[in-house]
């Protein structure tokens, strides 16, 4: 027994080291900056002092209009990527994995491709594609009498949320077509000798028997989102687009750290995002828990006893 909780401690303590150093520590260290703030003496002709204010910082977080935007900019881009890019990965794998699939290795690779780019790189990318003047997709929509503007309040969160499934769309897909390539093929066999067809194997055998993945990649899902960073930032710079630097909590975070050097505030923002994520996590893994949990419960369909039959003899 000591052996083995001591090879247990010679291997874990690797990684709990290297959790301190990059999770610990820094979250640590950002709870201590929010409690902080930088105030100038002599009407601004003196020196900075770092004065403790407690959680005047939260309040003033919580209290700013843009701030709190951010977050219903990030329910709306919840709602709608996060159904998009479930339904949609779930439904390429599933077209995988069916009989009727052919070069599977090499869609496979070309729909995975996209999240092998640097999501900053994509972000230019589709600048350039969403740009007017720029773009022959664009064109070709108002050749065609479509008219719409990527860059306007209405449609900024759409080119956000389009930029994302193209980068993660190919990913998720492939943690999709593992787990459904994971399942027993002599479940698949029985329900199609029972007379079920491709509609009814997917969405009664297949679908059920991958909830697990499903959940595991709506709670990622869920976290990346909360992170959305990245492209706003890109459209927010020299487009024209309706995307502010506090577009998102995140970005009103960045804003307050490298465009008014406040540190504190940077720091209480950041806090409060990390809060949320967690709080949604933790909702979303009892949500999944009790889910499991009940269908484990569910009593098996009791059978009617088998009576036998007396054969009338000669």
């Amino acid at each position: 027994m000591k052996a083995r909780t001591r090879a247990a401690t010679i291997l874990l303590t690797p990684f709990f080291l290297l959790f301190a150093a990059v999770m610990v520590v820094p979250i640590g260290y950002a709870v201590w900056l929010s409690l902080f703030t930088e105030k100038q003496s002599g009407l601004g002709f003196g020196g900075t002092e770092t004065v403790f204010t407690g959680l005047d910082n939260y309040t003033a977080a919580l209290g700013d209009r843009a701030f709190r935007e951010g977050f219903g900019v990030l329910l709306g881009y919840c709602l709608l990527y996060i159904p998009l890019l479930l339904a949609g990965a779930l439904g390429l794998a599933l077209l995988l994995d069916s009989a009727l699939a052919r070069a599977r290795r090499f869609f496979q690779l070309a729909l995975f491709l996209p999240h092998a780019v640097p999501g900053i790189i994509a972000a230019l990318i589709w600048v350039y594609l969403y740009t007017p003047q720029l773009s022959p997709v664009v064109q070709a929509m108002e050749a065609g009498g479509i008219g719409f503007d990527f860059f306007s309040p209405d449609g900024a969160l759409p080119s956000v949320v389009n930029i994302a499934l193209w980068e993660w769309l190919g990913y998720n897909m492939v943690i999709f077509y593992a787990a459904l390539q994971a399942i027993d093929r002599s479940v698949l066999e029985a329900a199609t000798v029972d007379g079920a067809g491709a509609w009814r194997i997917a969405f009664s055998v297949k679908i059920p028997l991958v909830k697990a993945s499903l959940a595991m990649v709506g709670l990622f899902t869920i976290i990346g989102s909360l992170q959305l960073f990245t492209e706003p930032l890109i459209l927010n710079k020299g487009t024209g687009s309706a995307v502010t630097s506090t577009w998102t909590p995140n970005m009103y975070a960045y804003t307050a750290a490298f465009d008014r050097n406040d540190y504190g505030l940077a720091a209480a923002a950041s806090v409060l995002l990390a809060l949320t994520a967690a709080l949604l996590s933790f909702a979303v893994t009892r949500l999944t828990g009790r889910r499991k949990a009940g269908t484990a419960r569910k009593p098996a369909p009791a059978r009617k006893p088998v009576t036998a039959r007396k054969e009338r003899t000669a």
